[in-house]
């Protein structure tokens, strides 16, 4: 048969987004400040909620586990991705590569039903504010949490473990700036069809379920925020929502756009700059839209 030879890659070459070199060095420094300003903003995050007690809320409980899955997704994207720009080849192993995929897949399916989350955190808040703390008890929380992280996971391992199946032959370049899904797969020398189904339904489950919750979580919250008679009640319970609900239009928005429909797909370089989004963007707007509150 031979196809032994054709089937592994010893390394993949990631194109990134730029070939010419002083635009390699300026995205470097921009990147690199903006991956500094992640990781401090996010961690002040955190340690402020841990300090002041008045934040031991529900809210800000998700909020932490938020910090922490933006800077852990941060993390398994940019410094490869720092490290190639000054790099005359951009090569990663094919395990690496894997890795790469697994945590990255998983922590964006954790952090979209961890929105998903919030948002019914959110509902609980505005429309039974009597009987918040008793809904939103500790152990529900928890349960909470951990569903959103055993779910990103779990899908994320199953959609590597079917990709890295996949046949490369000879096809090595990815022409993206890590080893994105999408990328990945048009690698392969074989018929992508069940791989291009496994992604639809993945999205569905852990893209446009959590999508829907959330969309039917503030029709609720709008509905009873119309209700309240005095502009001062109306103007609270919309702060109350502002920063996340400005969250979910971001992050939802870019992710339905790219990943609902594979076969149909933007171009190389909107995926690409989707991927930056989320990678770079995302994570440092998080701590400053959350700030606002």
């Amino acid at each position: 048969m031979g196809t032994d030879n054709q089937t592994w890659v010893r390394e993949f070459i990631l194109l990134g987004l730029s070939s010419d070199w002083n635009t390699q060095v300026s995205l470097f420094v921009l990147f690199s400040v903006m991956y500094l300003v992640t990781v401090l903003g996010n961690f002040l995050i955190v340690l402020l909620i841990r300090l002041d007690s008045r934040l031991h809320t529900p809210m800000y409980f998700f909020l932490t586990n938020l910090s922490i899955v933006d800077v852990s997704y941060a993390t398994s994207i940019v410094p490869q991705m720092l490290v190639h720009f000054l790099a005359e080849r951009k090569g990663i192993p094919p395990v690496s590569c894997a890795a790469q995929l697994f945590f990255s897949l998983g922590l964006g399916g954790i952090e979209f039903v961890l929105l998903a989350v919030m948002a019914y955190d959110r509902y609980v808040a505005v429309c039974d504010p009597l009987r918040y703390s008793v809904i939103m008890h500790g152990g529900l929380c928890a349960r909470l949490a951990v569903t959103s992280w055993v779910s990103g996971s779990v899908n994320s391992l199953l959609q590597t473990t079917i990709t890295f199946q996949l046949p490369m032959c000879t096809n090595k370049y990815i022409d993206h700036i890590s080893c994105e899904l999408l990328a990945v797969v048009r690698l392969a020398c074989v018929d992508k069809s069940s791989n291009e189904v496994a992604i639809m339904v993945s999205s569905i489950v852990l893209l446009m379920t959590p999508f829907c919750l959330v969309l039917l979580s503030y029709i609720k919250i709008i509905s009873t925020i119309l209700k309240i008679r005095s502009t001062e009640g109306r103007e609270k319970a919309f702060h109350t929502c502002a920063s996340h609900l400005t969250v979910v239009v971001l992050c939802y928005g870019m992710a339905i756009f790219t990943y609902v429909q594979p076969s149909s797909s933007p171009s190389v370089l909107q995926e690409k700059l989707v991927s930056v989004f989320y990678a770079i963007l995302m994570p440092v707007l998080n701590p400053l839209i959350y700030s606002q509150k």
